[in-house]
C-alpha cells in the first residue's frame, strides 16, 4: 500500500506563488516517476508536470515557464513551485506516483487526495 499525501495548497492573488509539497509512504520498494496534475471545475483532469528518476521533466505548455517540479528521493517527496500564478490555474491539485512495492513488481499509479489552488484577488 502507498499513500500520498499533499500539502500548501490555499488561496493566492493572481501573480502570487505558492508550494506543493506531496510525501509519499507505506510499503514502497521504489519509485519510478513522480507528477502533479489538476482538475477544474467542469473540466478534465490535465497532467501539469512529471519527473522521472533520469532528471527528466515535462510540463504542460501553459505552465512552462511558471511551474518548476522537483523530486527529494531520499525522503520520497515531490513539489510543485507555482510562480505568476493565474486564475485559469484554479484547480486541485493531485500528485502522483508510479511506485512498486517489492522487487519485479509491476509500477502501479498512486493518487493523492488532492490540494485545492485557488488563484483569486
Amino acid at each position: 500500500q502507498v499513500q500520498l499525501v499533499e500539502s500548501g495548497g490555499g488561496l493566492v492573488q493572481p501573480g502570487g506563488s505558492l508550494r506543493l509539497s506531496c510525501a509519499a509512504s507505506g510499503s514502497i520498494f521504489s519509485i519510478k516517476a513522480m507528477g502533479w496534475s489538476r482538475q477544474a471545475p467542469g473540466k478534465q483532469r490535465e497532467l501539469v508536470a512529471s519527473a522521472d528518476n533520469s532528471g527528466s521533466t515535462n510540463y504542460v505548455d501553459s505552465v512552462k515557464g511558471r511551474f518548476t517540479i522537483s523530486r527529494d528521493d531520499a525522503k520520497k517527496m515531490v513539489y510543485l513551485q507555482m510562480n505568476s500564478l493565474k486564475p485559469e490555474d484554479t484547480a486541485v491539485y493531485y500528485c502522483d506516483c508510479d511506485a512498486r512495492t517489492y522487487y519485479s513488481g509491476p509500477y502501479l499509479r498512486y493518487w493523492g487526495q488532492g490540494a485545492q489552488v485557488t488563484v483569486s484577488s
